[in-house]
C-alpha cells in the first residue's frame, strides 16, 4: 500500500512497518516531504491509500472528496524547534533576544521549504518578525522538507550551523539534536492527522496502519519522537 505524508510522520511510519507486515503480509511504500507538496501530489492523482498531513489540510481533502469522511485520526501535536549538530556548544534560546542572537551567530541556517512546508513557512514568518529575513538570507539553506534539511545540517563540514523544523524531524536525524523549542511567542504546535484516501486500492490495510499509527502500539515511539497526545 502507498502512504504519503509530511516529513514529521516519516520515522513513525517506518517504525510501524514491521508490525504492519506481520499483521497484513503487505508492504508500505512511503513518500514524505513538505505537506503542501504531498497534498498537491494527491490532488494530481498520485496513487495513495493513506495520507498524513496537518489537520486543516486533511479536513479540506475530506471536503473535496479525496479523503473518506470519518477516517481522520490525529497522531498528536508536534512542536517546532531549533537544532544544532551533536557536540557543538548549545545556543541559549529562552526568548526573542536569545533566538535572534543564535540566528545572527549562525554560519548557516537550515530549514524546509518556506512555501510548502508547515515549519518552513512558519520559520520564515519568525525571521520576518525578528527583522532577519533579508540580512541573513545569504546563509539560508532551504530544502524540500525538514528531514533533508536536518540531514544536510548533520553532514555539513561547516561548524556553527543551526536549523529549524518539526521536533520529530530533529529527533529522528542522527547527528543533530534539539537545542530548544521556539520561544513561546513564536510557538508552533501542528496537529498531524491521517486520513484514508477515497481512491485507496487497499483500504483494509490502510485501516490497519491507521490503528498502528494512532494506537497503543506506537504510543511510546510517538512520545519519544516528539508527538504530544
Amino acid at each position: 500500500m502507498n502512504v504519503m505524508g509530511g516529513g514529521a510522520s516519516a520515522a513513525l511510519v517506518k517504525a510501524m512497518q514491521a508490525a504492519f507486515v506481520q499483521a497484513t503480509g503487505g508492504h508500505i511504500d512511503g513518500e514524505f516531504s513538505a505537506v503542501g507538496a504531498m497534498r498537491d501530489k494527491l490532488l494530481q492523482g498520485a496513487d495513495c491509500d493513506l495520507v498524513i498531513l496537518t489537520a486543516p489540510l486533511i479536513n479540506a481533502l475530506i471536503t473535496s472528496g479525496h479523503v473518506v469522511a470519518g477516517s481522520a485520526r490525529s497522531l498528536g501535536l508536534v512542536k517546532t524547534g531549533i537544532a544544532q549538530r551533536t557536540g557543538e556548544p548549545a545556543a541559549v534560546i529562552r526568548d526573542r533576544a536569545g533566538l535572534a542572537a543564535a540566528l545572527r551567530g549562525a554560519s548557516s541556517i537550515y530549514f524546509p521549504d518556506a512555501q510548502k512546508s508547515t515549519a518552513g513557512r512558519h520559520f520564515m514568518g519568525v525571521l520576518r518578525a525578528l527583522g532577519l529575513d533579508e540580512s541573513l538570507r545569504p546563509v539560508f539553506r532551504q530544502f524540500p522538507n525538514g528531514e533533508t534539511a536536518m540531514q544536510a545540517l548533520a553532514s555539513s563540514p561547516e561548524p556553527g550551523g543551526i536549523g529549524c523544523t518539526q521536533v520529530t524531524e530533529i529527533n529522528g536525524t542522527p547527528g543533530v539534536g534539539l537545542t530548544a523549542l521556539l520561544p513561546s511567542e513564536f510557538e508552533l504546535a501542528t496537529d498531524y492527522t491521517l486520513g484514508i484516501c477515497s481512491a485507496a486500492r487497499f483500504p483494509d490495510q490502510a485501516r490497519v496502519l491507521a490503528d498502528l499509527l494512532c494506537g497503543p502500539a506506537s504510543a511510546e515511539f510517538r512520545r519519544q519522537g516528539g508527538f504530544i497526545f
